[in-house]
């Protein structure tokens, strides 16, 4: 069984449907069908159950899809690592982050674009459960999150620690009695409604925010829980509540009409990084990356 019978059987179990398969590999299905018999012949095994045009994998099907994947990514990143040895750094970086972590990345992409180029990005925006699937199937090689990072892949990530990131209070301006003022007592949160970030897969902050108040000994009232930083930030503008939001968070939105103070007494931290698959291949623009941020740390 060659590379190429590898890719003909995971275009098969991907569609499930042996013309679609043939269409996505741009071949007659005829030939894909053969080729499927002579692997089954080959390995003495079923490797689909037959239920009219669809198909479905066997037991020795799902086991030679997990180790083929395996073998293609292996054969692939040893493609990519001899053709870097002559093209240099060139191509595209392609990173994730989650929203609350966009404003630690233009330092770093600047930095690195002086040095290189001919480098380009792609850029994703999602949750760690999002950003962690891209990861694992290779659609990214980078991402800034904060930490833990909670995601449902069991593959272990390489984790390079950027300086804690302090929260702050974050509310409407005309709720303020003095525009002037720059900090802000935990306890004085219990004055008003409000808006923590959560999803339903992550919880890491609004569970740090929770924690802090219980410590100082009271139950927020808490009118909404979201999932986007950009939503919170709209209604604390609008006058609907306040946030607590980690500090870095402020830079991609100076909004006129609010107003950030520092908890002066709070005794928790934001911990952030920039994540990457362990022990698999890094392209050299990646690698190169990693080195920029962890020279220039961005907090």
């Amino acid at each position: 069984m060659d590379i190429r019978q590898m890719r003909y059987f995971l275009a098969i179990a991907r569609e499930g449907q042996i013309t679609r398969a043939a269409k996505v590999l741009n071949m007659e299905q005829p030939p894909l069908s053969r080729q499927l018999k002579l692997m089954e012949q080959e390995l003495n095994v079923t490797l689909f159950d037959r239920n009219g045009n669809k198909l479905s994998l066997t037991h020795a099907g799902e086991l030679l899809q997990q180790k083929a994947e395996k073998l293609l990514q292996q054969f692939d990143e040893a493609i990519q690592e001899v053709r870097e040895l002559e093209e240099g750094m060139q191509g595209m970086l392609s990173i994730g982050s989650v929203v609350s972590c966009i404003s630690l990345l233009p330092k770093g992409i600047e930095l690195f674009r002086a040095k290189y180029p001919e480098v380009t990005f792609k850029i994703l925006e999602g949750d760690h459960f999002l950003l962690g699937y891209h990861l694992e199937k290779r659609n990214i090689e980078l991402v800034v999150a904060r930490l833990p990072f909670e995601s449902a892949s069991e593959t272990n990530f390489s984790v390079l620690k950027l300086p804690s990131d302090p929260f702050v209070a974050v509310i409407p301006r005309q709720w303020s009695s003095d525009p002037h003022k720059e900090t802000m007592h935990v306890q004085e949160l219990a004055q008003f409604p409000l808006l923590t970030l959560k999803t339903d897969k992550t919880t890491g902050l609004h569970e740090k925010v929770m924690n802090e108040c219980k410590r100082h000994g009271f139950e927020p009232q808490v009118i909404c829980e979201c999932s986007s930083v950009a939503i919170i930030m709209a209604l604390v503008e609008a006058g609907i509540g306040i946030t607590v939001f980690p500090k870095s968070v402020m830079a991609s939105f100076p909004l006129p009409n609010i107003q950030v103070l520092t908890l002066v007494d709070a005794d928790f931290q934001s911990e952030v990084g920039l994540l990457w698959l362990k022990d698999r291949y890094l392209s050299k623009s990646a690698r190169h990356f990693i080195d920029i941020f962890s020279e220039n740390l961005p907090l």
